[in-house]
């Protein structure tokens, strides 16, 4: 058996078995509320190859309006960290798409790089991606994910160099996180050309799995983007199924169809 990360690469090749994107579910932890987390924990488990959580914060840098919403109503019930951590290693069974924290940098510090990592692999927890932390200061994080095998993702977007891209693509681990548009995240993605061509210049120098996140809210789009990326990530239109009491594994495997 290979280490944490290993898992979220190996989820999303498996996907290109059934001719098809990997669709990586996103979720807001504690959202929409603390006591049904692991109940939709598992159901998007059940409909996505890796699920996403987000960790809640007051101040997001790439968050729309619908996660902004979902981060304040998880805080506001008394959403923390070590909750999360606790309810994930506690969870039987444990859901078999491997799991990605997504968190900006401060609640991850509060936690403390000398705990976090351990907790994380006890938790289950095979990656994290960290929207606001550059490349050139995440020696000190990457060295403390590397101590427990978990992967840092790192994040492009359409305007990185193409320098900075190949150097990204090859410091990621996990997959690449390739950002469909400039901005935040909810708005929907018509797919033009453009982007296609831009997944594929990233896919060109990636040595792991490239996903397409931002947007990306409809099986059109997922069919679209088939043979120019290995996977997708759904994270506003989920919250949303999730907010309205809908069953999100019905939602993914529409995705997936």
């Amino acid at each position: 058996m290979g280490t944490p990360r290993e898992t979220i690469s190996a989820a999303i090749r498996e996907a290109a078995k059934e001719q098809r994107p990997a669709v990586v579910g996103f979720m807001t932890a504690g959202f929409p509320d603390r006591a049904g987390f692991t109940n939709s924990l598992r159901a998007i488990a059940s409909g996505a190859d890796v699920v996403e959580i987000g960790i809640p914060f007051t101040d997001p840098m790439a968050d729309g309006m619908t996660i902004q919403r979902a981060s304040q109503a998880a805080l506001a019930g008394g959403f923390t960290l070590p909750w999360l951590l606790d309810e994930l290693e506690h969870m039987q069974p444990r859901p078999e798409a491997p799991l990605l924290l997504m968190s900006y940098l401060n609640p991850l510090l509060a936690c403390g790089l000398d705990r976090l990592p351990a907790a994380a692999k006890r938790a289950g927890v095979a990656g994290f991606i960290i929207p606001d932390l550059p490349f050139e200061e995440s020696a000190e994080m990457r060295a403390a994910l590397d101590r427990e095998g978990l992967a840092l993702v790192q994040m492009v977007t359409p305007v990185t160099p193409p320098e900075r891209l190949k150097m990204l693509c090859a410091a990621s681990q996990g997959f690449v996180y390739a950002v469909t548009m400039t901005g935040t995240t909810g708005r929907s993605v018509a797919v033009p050309e453009e982007v296609l061509a831009y997944m594929d210049r990233v896919r060109a120098v990636s040595p792991v799995p490239v996903c397409a996140g931002f947007g990306i809210r409809s099986a059109e789009q997922v069919r679209r983007m088939r043979g120019h990326v290995d996977g997708v990530v759904v994270g506003s239109a989920l919250v949303e199924v999730l907010e309205r009491r809908e069953d999100p594994a019905a939602f993914l495997r529409a995705l997936r169809a």
